[in-house]
């Protein structure tokens, strides 16, 4: 038997070195579907990673309070979204001194959402780089979780004597200090000049931080205040003591519709969410994506099937005469039937196999020409794409087969 499949192989190969082009536009719809699953699949698997880090950056006792629900959103906003109040300080107070569930609060204070500015710019010697510039807490390092690289985070007494400093991102520094140490220099930010005195470590992810993450200008909350008292949003981050994030988010919900004044039948007029809710949001819709994008690619290993059972159905006219004279020497249906089989295997696994490299070249060109969109192809797509790709050819090839199986051996061999 292994002998018999091995031949088949083999003569199955000869067939395609021998009819190259024909062989390759038989199984286009086969390469163009297998290197789509797999180039889509490489950037579902690569973001679905980067989410993965940001999440274990994050940590998962780590709540997120706004006036919208925190995460992925689309479409625009109700109106009644829309006029809700911001956050306050006082919200933060609050849930520090009410919510026994949590350990530590924080907040970022930015301009309201909606508001038309431009980007602000971070600004030293001649080198300038865009910044995601807001007002925070000192416990912004602690609830966070952020990594210290070079330097220190403002402390307690610097937020309430309003201090000029600042702390940046790893690529914002790298940017205004390409080859030097920005520690004690003074940089101007939205024109405004702050001494630097922290470094962030670069994150893993990105995806939950989002891209402004490595490009960070944080200030002490009241010193931001000083310069903008006119910015007023803000996003409370709150840190649920170990094993409490349940009981943390209850009392966190039930103290901001007390202060928030919703009646006791309304839907609540913020959003509380997680890292990991914000993960599984998103995995939600990859899956979504990946639904879509399956569909999508079986119509092309549909036209590459039906492509195949055509060559297939002619490879049998043109052999005829062959599969007689392999009858009349003892030949069964069976050998004729796996031969045939084994042909449309090996032609759409030739497909699937010049789909997985174009797929893994698609993803490396991602990688080069965009490496903020990270894209990894996950060896069961590959395993998958190649497999598909042969099982097309087994369905689609069964009747050509079949076809040739059922010749009489006398009718074949007085085929002209």
């Amino acid at each position: 038997m292994q002998w018999q499949v091995r031949e088949n192989a083999l003569m199955a190969f000869e067939t395609v070195r021998t009819n190259k082009l024909r062989s390759l536009l038989t199984v286009l719809g086969v390469v163009i579907g297998i290197t789509t699953v797999i180039a889509v699949s490489s950037i579902l698997v690569g973001l679905d990673r980067d989410v993965q880090s940001s999440l274990n950056e994050f940590g998962s006792n780590t709540l997120f309070i706004f006036k919208f629900q925190p995460g992925i959103s689309f479409g625009r906003r109700t109106t009644e979204e829309r006029m809700r109040k911001p956050l306050t300080l006082e919200d933060v107070h609050a849930i520090k001194e009410s919510c026994p569930a949590v350990e530590e609060v924080s907040t970022d204070v930015f301009p309201r959402i909606g508001t038309r500015r431009q980007p602000p710019v971070a600004r030293y010697q001649g080198r300038e780089v865009d910044v995601n510039y807001n007002g925070t807490l000192p416990a912004y390092e602690a609830v966070q979780n952020v990594q210290i690289a070079k330097g220190r985070f403002f402390n307690e007494a610097e937020d309430l004597h309003r201090s000029d400093v600042i702390v940046l991102g790893y690529d914002a520094d790298r940017a205004l200090f390409p080859n030097e140490d920005g520690i004690g220099k003074a940089i101007q930010v939205d024109g405004v000049s702050y001494t630097v005195v922290g470094v962030l470590q670069k994150r893993k992810g990105s995806f939950l931080s989002g891209d402004n993450s490595d490009k960070q200008a944080l200030v002490p909350y009241r010193a931001y205040r000083k310069h903008y008292p006119q910015h007023d949003e803000h996003f409370i981050a709150a840190l649920a003591r170990p094993g409490m994030k349940a009981q943390a988010e209850d009392q966190i919900r039930a103290l901001l519709r007390q202060r928030r004044k919703v009646a006791f039948n309304a839907p609540d007029s913020f959003g509380i969410s997680s890292a990991e809710q914000i993960a599984d949001q998103f995995r939600q819709i990859t899956a979504s994506i990946a639904l879509l994008t399956v569909a999508i690619s079986s119509i092309g290993l549909l036209v590459g099937g039906v492509g195949v059972m055509n060559i297939m159905l002619m490879s049998v006219t043109e052999r005829t005469r062959e599969i007689g004279v392999r009858k009349a020497l003892g030949a069964r249906k069976k050998d004729i039937v796996w031969q045939f089989l084994t042909e449309a295997m090996t032609l759409t696994g030739a497909g699937g196999l010049i789909g997985v490299l174009l797929g893994i070249g698609i993803s490396l060109l991602i990688n080069l020409l965009a490496p903020s969109l990270p894209s990894v192809v996950p060896a069961w797509a590959i395993a998958a794409g190649v497999g598909t790709a042969m099982s097309v050819g087994l369905f689609f090839g069964i009747y050509p087969a079949v076809k040739a199986a059922r010749l009489d051996p006398v009718d074949a061999l007085r085929y002209e």
